[in-house]
């Protein structure tokens, strides 16, 4: 029912925004992995809610708990399972929403497809699910750093109209964590800050763009046809709530190059093969060719707003609805480690599968 993702190294995830908590549950994940469950919290406590004054006033602490999957300090091979409670509900918020819709939501298609719902703070359709997402993409991610020194960089580069010059070296963590909007480049960075401040007084919302860079990949991560590495990343990030985008290496800008122009050509770097430009995006035929990994996500403005809207209710009587509860005036800053983690989880799938088809059999020496 479409709540798993990935092929050998696997994830469900489960849980409603106002329910008794969210969890995921990984499979495939290898053993003796050594593994504590402060490295899943460090990166959920970049996800959660309350952090500063430009993100939804929700407190959670959003304390993880593995409550299977590992012994004295490493991983069995078995299933892991990370359940994370839910603490600040306020359900009365979202009294009016239960037989009206709000627009750009998915109130009238849950509704529709299943003919029931929960509407407080929008049910399984919230973005707090991606909790599970994010503790498993922990774990991916240590994953991949032990096994290649595999480094994967999210940040804003735009926010509504307000975007960042192009970044010519790959950012530190601490680059991107030096302000609130996770912005790179802090001359943009305050202008962002102070755009979301003033969509906040206005109750309004605006949308934005996540860069994404990924190096260290080896050569050959990815098949061709449908399980294309870019495609299964497309998945990934489109699955992300308010997503609207993908784009990889020059993507659309691309269009506007000739092949002369977009081509990139292959030379040797100090007795390795490797391309002279990246137009690509690290990506060639499917497969990645050892080049920074680099795509884009587009994220629409929050679709709650304080403002009262024309909108429908279940009988399709025509009525107003005001957003209530609380809400990101910009879900940008909070997604950053969201999509990290998602790429995280592709990449280590991917490298699992390449383990598998390439490396289990060697006919040769046979």
């Amino acid at each position: 029912m479409g709540n798993s993702f990935g092929t050998l190294f696997r994830i469900s995830t489960w849980g409603e925004s106002h329910g008794g908590g969210i969890g995921v549950v990984i499979d495939g994940c290898p053993p003796k992995l050594p593994l504590d469950v402060e490295e899943v919290q460090c990166e959920l406590d970049r996800r959660r809610p309350g952090q500063s004054d430009i993100t939804t006033p929700r407190k959670e602490t959003d304390s993880a708990e593995i409550v299977s999957g590992l012994y004295e300090g490493k991983t069995l091979g078995t299933p892991i399972a990370i359940y994370v409670p839910n603490g600040d509900h306020r359900p009365s918020a979202y009294a009016e929403m239960k037989d009206t819709f709000r627009p750009s939501h998915a109130d009238f298609t849950y509704q529709s497809k299943f003919g029931i719902r929960n509407h407080e703070g929008g049910g399984r359709s919230s973005a707090r699910e991606t909790i599970g997402r994010v503790a498993a993409g922990a774990i991916a991610k240590k994953i991949l750093k032990l096994a290649g020194n595999v480094e994967i960089r999210a940040y804003i580069s735009r926010v509504h109209t307000i975007e960042m010059p192009p970044l010519e070296h790959f950012p530190s963590l601490d680059e991107v964590e030096a302000s609130p909007v996770r912005c790179p480049h802090p001359p943009t960075a305050e202008k962002m800050v102070d755009c979301i401040k003033d969509m906040r007084k206005n109750g309004d919302s605006v949308g934005g763009v996540i860069e994404c860079r990924i190096r260290n990949l080896p050569v050959g991560l990815g098949v061709p046809v449908f399980d294309r590495l870019e495609a299964d990343l497309a998945k990934a990030m489109l699955s992300l709530p308010a997503t609207k985008g993908f784009e990889l290496g020059s993507g659309f800008a691309g269009t506007e190059l000739r092949g002369s122009e977009h081509n990139d050509r292959f030379v040797n770097k100090s007795g390795k093969i490797g391309t002279a430009t990246n137009c690509s995006g690290g990506v060639q035929g499917g497969i990645s060719n050892g080049e920074e990994l680099i795509f884009r996500v587009a994220f629409k403005p929050t679709a709650t707003i304080i403002q009262k809207q024309a909108t429908v209710d279940k009988d399709g009587q025509e009525t107003e609805l005001m957003g209530r509860g609380r809400h990101d005036p910009c879900v940008v800053p909070r997604a950053v480690p969201i999509v990290e983690s998602m790429a995280a989880l592709v990449l280590v799938d991917h490298w699992m599968r390449q383990q598998a088809q390439c490396h289990s059999f060697d006919f040769e020496s046979a």
